[in-house]
């Protein structure tokens, strides 16, 4: 078999760790490896490369993706994806591993619907794919995540101020809820815990009147402008206020040991499917065993709102 692999959407800690558990496993099978660069626009352009063993050395603590990646919506059109097949299939590429989230599965679904086999890995810092446990690259985001809150913290008590920090997560508070708890932040506000202003101030003038020197609020993106919510609550507390958004940076740097081990199953269990002859297939991780599920069905697992938030109005 000729076996490809690409990384798509947002880039992940841990993708390399994962592209190279795909590209060992498929030679140690006796197959061939081809990367494709820069995601599903790779593939429309035919930037595909055969990769063998040495091409994947020295990636595995790498952050990011070498093969790089992009956000291509035309691939909805199903002209711009027959372009695609047709240069897999000038290649004789018989199989394609996809690692990113839920647009990354899509496109990898509507091509195992054009008749190229397909195995997706979820490789996003939101672990916004609710079909499992946890994705490549969550717990390393979410390190940094905890490493930027804690050095906030130091200056927030210093100054008996309200710090407002502004954390990824899209669609999903994961990353909001587990820092909120690691760092001890009074409030978190998600897309799942809903955001109602007047509440939040309340609960300041709570903790003002607990004799709190400091607050710590996690806000998930795109909820409310967090400067503005810092002014609003400096104008109705006594709490000096400032707000900061990570942004960014939480993409970037080593992946964790977890995210390299979890990455690195996930690639041989992909390789192993598509070996088997199973094709639009979800790999996922459930109590930290691989497991997986069509790619459909990994879609319409709709996510839940985590025990997580009754521990952190205990531990406040």
């Amino acid at each position: 078999m000729k076996i490809g692999v690409l990384t798509s959407g947002g880039d992940a800690p841990g993708m390399n760790a994962c592209l190279r558990a795909v590209v060992r496993s498929a030679i140690h099978y006796g197959h061939e490896a081809y990367g494709v660069y820069d995601g599903y626009k790779g593939l429309v352009e035919n930037n595909i490369h055969k990769l063998e063993r040495n091409d994947v050395g020295q990636i595995l603590n790498r952050g990011g993706t070498i093969l790089g990646s992009s956000r291509l919506p035309s691939f909805r059109e199903k002209e711009v994806r027959q372009k695609a097949v047709d240069n897999l299939k000038n290649i004789g590429i018989d199989a394609l591993v996809v690692i990113g989230g839920d647009g990354t599965y899509r496109g990898g679904m509507a091509l195992d619907k054009m008749g190229i086999n397909v195995v997706a890995i979820p490789g996003t810092i939101d672990n916004d794919i609710a079909s499992t446990e946890y994705s490549i690259g969550f717990f390393t985001a979410l390190d940094t995540a905890i490493d930027a809150i804690d050095k906030l913290r130091d200056t927030s008590f210093s100054h008996q101020r309200c710090t407002v920090v502004e954390v990824m997560g899209r669609d999903c508070g994961d990353l909001s809820i587990y820092s909120g708890i690691a760092c001890g932040a009074e409030i978190v506000i998600t897309k799942e815990t809903g955001y109602d202003k007047d509440y939040v101030l309340r609960q300041v003038q709570v903790a003002e009147n607990l004799g709190k020197r400091h607050l710590i609020l996690v806000v998930a993106e795109n909820i409310t402008n967090v400067f503005e919510l810092a002014k609003d609550i400096e104008n109705n507390s006594n709490f000096n206020s400032r707000a900061t958004v990570l942004g960014y940076i939480q993409r970037g740097g080593t992946p964790s040991s977890f995210d390299r081990i979890l990455a690195s199953k996930m690639g041989v269990r992909a390789v192993e499917l598509l070996i088997a002859g199973e094709s639009g297939q979800a790999v996922y991780t459930d109590s930290l065993e691989i497991g997986n599920c069509p790619i459909q069905e990994a879609l319409d697992v709709k996510g839940e709102v985590t025990d997580l938030y009754s521990y952190l109005q205990k531990l406040n």
